[in-house]
């Protein structure tokens, strides 16, 4: 479904970033994932080489809050292939701060990853895929976009602010045949959620109508989809992948 294209996924050294990284070589693409770390980003790749040779995978560690290290970075990319066809921003960090507990400090770091680093990524992206003649921009918002949740307020506020970003980005950058999407997972079996006890689990599994936990392939497959083809008319939309768990 991605046959030679080239795709950028931030946070893809694990969890739902791993599996769009393992999804898109799956289907053909050439994958450059960045992740926090030098070990991290080289554990990774190593894993996904091991599976299979002939994956085309690489990865880089920039920060991705310095605005100068992503533009070199993904002109790296650009210089190494000649084009990009696909960005995923899936790089963020979640949070549970109680109100009482927040300062302004960790309020901005929260939106600071979100969303900041988020256009860093996006902005010299544009100009590549204006140039080329279009691409496609995916970006992870999250099930509590749209629901709010009890605490981390800084959390769903900042991945509503990604649901905006997606949607005027969908209107500008249309006419020029850069389609810009988004995927609000519900709760998803990462290591996080894995490690939790039954007693915590069940009653999330109980809110759920599909009566499951998400696995991050399923969430995968959302990306999928939307860089792919088959959506080629899907522009501007905020696809829930959380078993309905937001109603």
């Amino acid at each position: 479904m991605l046959k030679d294209k080239v795709a950028i996924v931030t946070g893809g050294t694990r969890g739902i970033g791993y599996a769009i990284v393992h999804k898109f070589l799956q289907n053909g693409a050439k994958v450059v994932l960045f992740g926090s770390r030098e070990e991290t980003v080289a554990k990774a790749v190593a894993s996904l080489k091991e599976e299979n040779p002939d994956w085309e995978v690489s990865g880089a560690w920039p920060k991705l809050t310095d605005a100068a290290a992503m533009v070199d970075e993904i002109n790296k990319v650009k210089e190494k292939y000649g084009k990009i066809d696909i960005l995923v921003n899936n790089a963020g960090v979640s949070d549970s701060t109680p109100i009482d507990k927040y300062t302004a400090e960790r309020f901005a770091s929260v939106m600071d990853l979100n969303v900041n680093a988020m256009m860093n990524g996006i902005l010299p992206t544009v100009a590549i895929m204006k140039e080329q003649g279009g691409g496609c921009i995916l970006n992870t918002s999250s099930m509590v976009s749209i629901c709010g949740q009890p605490g981390g307020v800084a959390y769903p506020s900042s991945k509503y602010a990604v649901n905006g970003l997606t949607w005027s980005l969908a209107r500008e950058l249309g006419p020029f045949h850069i389609r810009v999407n988004a995927v609000a997972p519900g709760i998803t079996r990462t290591d996080m959620v894995a490690a939790l006890p039954k007693e915590m689990i069940d009653p999330l599994i109980n809110r759920i109508p599909l009566r499951r936990i998400g696995e991050a392939e399923d969430i995968a497959n959302a990306f999928l989809f939307l860089a792919s083809d088959m959506a080629s008319y899907v522009t501007g939309e905020i696809l829930s992948v959380d078993g309905a768990m937001r109603s």
